[in-house]
């Protein structure tokens, strides 16, 4: 994706560091093995802006915030925290979203078994444009090829 050494040690930290804001999340919310309330999921929305709180603390890591905070945006708007759109969502926060939803999906979560890879790619592949920018499934895609 043409990242500088710097940008890409950035997405790098902000992949291991996006979901930080859970720590302000309650463990029972976080770990229920059914659906949430609608209530329970406003609170597992507030991880982003909690994490780029706690980031933009430590001077050495506040340039990581952006990607933090929006790692959750849609890229037709309809994310959150703030309903950006396309290009006005941070490089870094479009590329640690597909990664987070890739690895969501092939991972067991408390309330569903890890769903196969190729579920993964093809749900990456219907909501490319829609959740994710094309370009970062595409680059997505050309990693996973191995090329």
């Amino acid at each position: 994706m043409d990242l500088s050494s710097k940008e890409s040690d950035c997405v790098y930290l902000g992949g291991l560091l996006h979901d930080l804001g859970k720590l302000g999340v309650k463990d029972t919310i976080l770990d229920k093995p059914n659906s949430l309330t609608e209530q329970e999921f406003s609170e597992v929305k507030r991880h982003p802006e909690l994490g780029a709180k706690i980031l933009m603390a430590m001077e050495e890591l506040r340039v990581l915030v952006p990607l933090v905070k929006h790692h959750h945006e849609a890229f037709d708007g309809s994310g959150y925290p703030l309903g950006l759109v396309g290009q006005e969502i941070p490089l870094g926060a479009r590329i640690i979203c597909v990664a987070d939803v890739y690895e969501a999906m092939t991972s067991d979560r408390p309330y569903r078994l890890a769903l196969s890879e190729e579920t993964a790619r093809i749900y990456l592949l219907r909501y490319r444009g829609i959740k994710f920018d094309p370009d970062v499934v595409d680059a997505f895609y050309r990693v996973l090829r191995g090329k």
